[in-house]
């Protein structure tokens, strides 16, 4: 099995540290010791903490669309199915131990101007699920699909700021008895 290259090691570390204490609050020395690498070499892979930033928003946007679409095509047969089984994929991440919301608004709410690349990179993740689920409506037959993938992710982004800010482990399955309402209505 391969090792990871140190430029990996840092930015495996610096997600995991972003995503549980946030962007502001993890400096640079507990990047270091924790992916056990000198300041030296954390700088000649990255020419700033924000180029850090980047890279770990980049690598979690690729690895959370992967895993939500797996998750969500496993669980769903046919199109229409998947537009619900998306609820079921977000329940299953609300409930891991180290769920601590959505990665992406909280780099947004950090980085708040709307021309910061971190927003912008966040928006772009954002802008990514809804045109996934816009193609899943366009596939299900939906009026509207364009339509219909904005309410859902209007539910979906409610669900994973109320399972993060509020504790509700149960946000998804409450937003997917909303979206059948929206999913009825639009591919019936």
């Amino acid at each position: 099995m391969a090792t990871a290259s140190k430029k990996e090691q840092i930015v495996t570390e610096a997600l995991k540290l972003f995503y549980r204490d946030g962007f502001n609050a993890t400096g640079v020395e507990r990047i270091c010791s924790d992916a056990g690498v000198s300041k030296k070499t954390l700088y000649n892979h990255f020419n700033s903490k924000d180029d850090l930033v980047l890279a770990t928003l980049r690598l979690r946007d690729r690895l959370f669309r992967s895993r939500i679409m797996r998750d969500t095509e496993g669980l769903g047969i046919t199109p229409r199915d998947r537009l619900l089984a998306i609820f079921d994929a977000h329940d299953n991440w609300f409930n891991e131990e180290e769920f601590s919301g959505c990665m992406f608004i909280n780099a947004a709410a950090e980085f708040s101007p709307q021309d910061n690349p971190n927003h912008i990179l966040s928006a772009e993740h954002k802008r990514l699920m809804r045109e996934y689920l816009g193609g899943l409506a366009l596939a299900a037959g939906a009026k509207e699909p364009q339509r219909l993938a904005s309410q859902l992710n209007l539910l979906l982004e409610g669900a994973i700021v109320d399972a993060h800010v509020s504790g509700n482990k149960d946000a998804a399955k409450l937003a997917k008895a909303m979206a059948e309402v929206f999913v009825i209505e639009a591919c019936d």
